[in-house]
Order: structure tokens, then C-alpha cells, then sequence
């Protein structure tokens, strides 16, 4: 990481940033939890990685997510999402939870049209304003203005009772996550410190929480976990996932995400768990580095986030690599309709190679999977392609 120079202008960004975690470190006895670090990296108001005005998404970005390939994945999930707002009604609503560059918004909302299942109301809860603002302008300049009316920004969940769709793709590996590790058979807790300037790890005995799911998953996994073996878990996912729910009645949650079942997640030889970060198209181990211009991120236990859909009171609909959801969600067809429209022959092989992406089991296909869970309503053929509910 270092062998990437900084603009004199980021490198003040992160200073101000590496000055502000300095403080809560210092207010905090010393230490900060590792969740609260990568709370203020990717989250802090006018600073953190996500909240400012830095572009993040594709190539002049620090990584390249499927809606920015272009309109198919967006369509596939949109195929997947009409029956289930054609059950419901008018009164269906959207909501997708980070919308990033807007440009999901736009295919999906295009396809939903095409479909006639077009909802009441598209919302986005975006946490960036300055997300939120080219997410607009985007938007803004490629639907009509009728169907412009219809989308709609939120600063949380949907205020009020709704049925719909819920939507988030590459979310919940953001979320700032715990990391404990195992001393002589106890349960820590990482923090970061400082050591003269520098962020270093600091291991702190866990709290009930953590400790109780810790032991959680040592019982599912039969066999506790060996000293010295660090990971990531996330205790408060059940509550996030209802929290985002909000007052979802009837309905379903889709999930696209990069992760594993848990007993592949805690394989005993991956000791450092999966976190990581993302600057400028290249992974790095350092996550203390350039803190406020790199993304950091950790797989997910699909595992977890099972339990947690039907601890919400959600059956669990499907679980499936994302090739294999988008090939049973339509994608041979819109390849071939996209390819019928193409230009010329660049533009076809463009095309394939946006398959090849989302769907190359070295790529983006067996990487991410995608998880539905449903309410009193039917997801119809989303999940029948290669089902992998039985690994959970």
C-alpha cells in the first residue's frame, strides 16, 4: 500500500481523519473496539471513506461492483423482484439500502417498468450526502420525470408499516464489524491503539455479547476454536436486519454479497478471519493504511445472516452463488435482447464480457452469492438454480 503515492489533497483528508480516531482512542482509555475504527474510516460525517466526495466505484474508483458493469445484473434482480410486487399490488414499494453510483437504480427501475411492475415507490436509504446527491443528479438525467417522481431518499428505514422488496447489494460486508480472537481458551476483543503514531492492534477481553456468540458458533462448528485464531463476527447482524426491515409486512429481502456458509467462513486455516481492504483496484492486508481513502470489508457469514432473516420472522427463500441466481433470473434472455440492440460487434463482446464478470466462478460468480427471504409471498423461480441452502 505504501507504494501508492498520495495527492497532497487526500493526504491531508487522511490526516484529519487519522487525527480524529487519535482522539477517540486517547478518550477512550487507549484503545478503541476494531468496529468503531472501521465505523470512523468508511462512515465518518464529512471524512469517513463512504461519506466523502472521493469516487469509489468502478475503474476510477477503488473497486468495480456488478450494477457497474452495466444494465444486466440490475435486470436479473428486477426479473426476480416482479412477482413479488405484482402480488402485492399498488401499494408496492422498493427499498435498496446503498445505492452507490445510482446506476442499479436506473437498469432495475427500467426493467420494472418493462415488466409493468413498476412500484409506488422506489426508495434509497443512502447514508452519504455526497452519495446521495450524484445518486439524484444520475437519476435525474435518465428517467422521466413521472418516474423520477417516484424515488424518493431516506435517512432510515421506512418510516412507517410497507410491503415490498428490500434490496441491498455489497452492504453487509460494510458493516463495521467486530474482531475477537482466542487466549488461552478466553474470548477477545480486538481494538486499535496507537503506537507513536501508528495504528497497531490491541486485544481486550470480550464483552457478554461477543464472548456468548463466539461460543455460539464453537457449538455449531463443534469444535472450539484454537488459541490464537482471529476472525470476524458480527452479534448485532439480527438486529440490523430488522432494523432495516423496519415495518416490512409482506414481502421479501434479497442479499447480494461476497461470504461463505459458516463452516467454510471459520475454517480453521483462515487464522486471520477475512478482513481487508480495497484501494485503488488492489487488496491490501494493511487496514490502517490511507484510514478515510480505503475501503475496508469483511466477508459474510451467510450463515449469520440466515439466522437473522428468520429470527425477523422471514422464511428463508433461497441461497445461491450469483451465477447461478442471474442465470435463473434471466440473463441468457437479456444478454441475447441487449445483443439484438448492439451496435456493432464491440459492443457484443462488451456485452459477454459483463457475463463472463458476473459469472465466472474466478470472478464474481461463485465469490458472491445471493440470499431471498420472504412473508406471505412467493418469490416464484428465483432460487431453483443450484440451490445452496444445505451447506448452511
Amino acid at each position: 500500500m505504501s507504494g501508492f503515492p498520495l495527492q497532497d489533497e487526500a493526504a491531508a483528508h487522511s490526516a484529519r481523519l487519522h487525527a480524529l480516531v487519535a482522539a477517540q482512542i486517547a478518550a477512550a482509555g487507549g484503545a478503541l473496539p476494531f468496529w468503531r475504527f472501521m465505523e470512523l474510516a468508511l462512515y465518518a460525517p464529512g471524512l469517513g471513506y463512504y461519506s466523502a466526495g472521493a469516487a469509489k466505484f468502478g475503474p476510477a474508483g477503488d473497486f468495480v461492483t456488478a450494477p457497474e458493469l452495466g444494465p444486466l445484473f440490475a435486470e436479473c434482480v428486477a426479473t426476480a423482484a416482479a412477482p413479488v410486487i405484482g402480488q402485492i399490488g399498488e401499494d408496492a414499494r422498493v427499498l435498496e439500502i446503498g445505492a452507490g453510483s445510482g446506476r442499479f437504480a436506473e437498469y432495475a427501475i427500467k426493467q420494472l417498468m418493462w415488466l409493468d411492475a413498476m412500484p409506488a415507490r422506489y426508495a434509497i436509504l443512502e447514508p452519504s450526502a455526497d452519495l446521495r446527491e450524484r445518486q439524484r443528479e444520475h437519476l435525474r438525467q435518465r428517467l422521466t420525470p413521472p418516474v423520477f417522481d417516484r424515488v424518493e431518499w431516506l435517512d432510515g428505514p421506512m418510516p412507517d408499516d410497507w410491503n415490498g422488496v428490500l434490496f441491498a447489494n455489497e452492504v453487509v460486508d460494510a458493516l463495521p464489524t467486530p474482531r475477537f480472537t482466542i487466549r488461552d481458551g478466553e474470548v477477545f476483543e480486538e481494538h486499535v491503539a496507537l503506537d507513536g503514531d501508528r495504528f497497531v492492534r490491541a486485544d481486550r477481553p470480550a464483552d457478554a455479547l461477543l464472548a456468548a456468540a463466539v461460543r455460539h458458533v464453537e457449538r455449531q462448528l463443534d469444535a472450539p476454536f484454537a488459541d490464537g485464531y482471529r476472525s470476524e463476527l458480527l452479534p448485532h447482524l439480527p438486529y440490523w436486519v430488522q432494523a432495516v426491515a423496519g415495518g416490512l409486512k409482506a414481502g421479501a429481502m434479497l442479499f447480494v454479497d461476497y461470504g461463505h456458509p459458516r463452516r467454510e467462513y471459520y475454517d480453521p486455516r483462515r487464522r486471520d478471519g477475512t478482513l481487508r481492504a480495497f484501494f485503488r483496484h488492489h487488496v491490501s492486508d494493511d487496514v490502517f493504511a490511507h484510514v478515510g481513502l480505503q475501503d475496508l470489508t469483511a466477508s459474510v457469514d451467510f450463515t449469520a445472516l440466515a439466522e437473522a432473516g428468520t429470527g425477523a420472522g422471514f422464511d428463508l427463500a433461497g441461497y445461491c452463488s450469483q451465477a447461478a441466481f442471474l442465470v435463473g433470473n434471466g440473463l441468457e434472455q437479456r444478454l441475447a435482447e441487449h445483443e439484438s440492440r448492439a451496435a456493432d460487434e464491440a459492443a457484443r463482446y462488451a456485452l459477454r464480457q459483463q457475463v463472463k464478470q458476473l459469472t465466472h466462478p474466478d470472478g464474481m460468480g461463485e465469490r458472491f452469492q445471493a440470499m431471498g427471504f420472504a412473508r406471505d409471498v412467493e418469490f416464484g423461480t428465483a432460487f431453483l438454480a443450484g440451490d445452496l441452502a444445505y451447506r448452511l
